[in-house]
């Protein structure tokens, strides 16, 4: 009885949401499906209602160890993480869960390492996620609420910047286990106990800061997060592109979410000191708008919609509103 218990504990499965990016998911269901039974039980696709063929895809697929949960919506990365995560809970009884991206799978070696070592069960585990050049993916990298530790703080508000409080590259080429108090949705291993804790991520942001949202949720639970840097992850990702000096994001309706889900996520993390610099940075972020071009009035609209329901917490707006008004 007690090794059954041990090995249902120890039962890793992993979570891909999808959402039209079939050629990135055909790379990342293989990459997942090379692993040995033992170190990773069972796959999860979460298909965000993809249009691109993917259904009939993963129809197609002869493997036991892929499941397939098909969505009738788009609920983006958000919902379809909560999804994932309550599935894979409920109907493969998961004891681990690792989280990832369409675009995005454990370089050869990750789960096994993952494996190699005691993990403490009431504790979450973020990889180290790279670019395939090899370079640091930013959007990924892990870090430190400021406003819970005055140092980091202090770093940050004296000219370290992003740099104050994100990991710095030494973390990612040390073998040293950190703790972090935000994390990505791209190589984070939770732990049942976690989720159990602190519950489903909010399907209601929709796509971005969803991640850093839960984990400041499991932080503030008491649930201890770690930076392995031999998690060792890669993400072919191209939200962002280069535009005139500045980073635009494509398409523009995605950047309602960026904005209105960084202001929730800041109110998360600073509480109260929130009300500081919360309507200061929104109005740094308009001047975005001169990276537009001919975009530039359409950004400005996004921007204002995100902000005034940012401000106000409010998650209501529904795929098609958003879409609406980048259009």
């Amino acid at each position: 009885m007690v090794d059954e218990v041990t090995q249902h504990s120890d039962r890793l499965v992993a979570v891909v949401v999808t959402h039209d990016r079939l050629q990135q998911l055909k790379i990342t269901v293989a990459r997942l499906l090379e692993a040995a039974p033992d170190q990773l039980a069972a796959v999860l696709v979460v298909d965000n209602a993809s249009r691109d063929g993917t259904g009939d895809w993963l129809a197609g697929r002869d493997d036991a160890r892929l499941h397939v949960l098909r969505l009738g919506d788009n609920r983006g990365g958000a919902g379809g993480f909560a999804a994932g995560i309550e599935h894979a809970l409920s109907r493969l009884s998961a004891g681990w869960i690792a989280l990832m991206d369409d675009d995005a799978r454990p370089e050869p070696g990750a789960l096994a390492a993952f494996h190699a070592v005691a993990r403490d069960r009431d504790t979450a585990y973020a990889g180290a996620v790279r670019y395939p050049s090899g370079d640091i993916c930013e959007m990924n990298r892990p870090g430190l609420n400021p406003f819970a530790r005055p140092r980091v703080l202090w770093a940050t508000l004296t000219g370290g910047g992003r740099n104050g409080y994100q990991l710095d590259a030494a973390a990612y080429d040390d073998v040293a286990l950190r703790d972090i108090d935000m994390g990505s949705f791209v190589g984070l291993f939770l732990p049942k106990t976690a989720i159990r804790a602190v519950g489903l991520p909010d399907p209601a942001l929709f796509l971005y800061g969803d991640d850093v949202i839960y984990s400041l949720r499991l932080r503030k639970a008491d649930v201890r997060i770690l930076f392995d840097p031999a998690l060792r992850f890669e993400h072919d990702c191209a939200t962002y592109v280069p535009g005139q000096g500045a980073a635009r994001i494509r398409p523009l309706w995605k950047a309602y979410y960026l904005f209105r889900n960084r202001l929730i996520m800041y109110r998360h993390a600073a509480g109260p000191l929130f009300w500081l610099f919360g309507p200061v940075l929104a109005a740094k972020w308009r001047l975005d708008a001169r990276h537009y071009g001919a975009d530039a009035p359409r950004f400005r609209r996004v921007w204002a919609c995100a902000v005034e329901d940012g401000m106000r917490g409010r998650t209501g707006l529904r795929l098609d509103e958003v879409r609406a008004l980048a259009d």
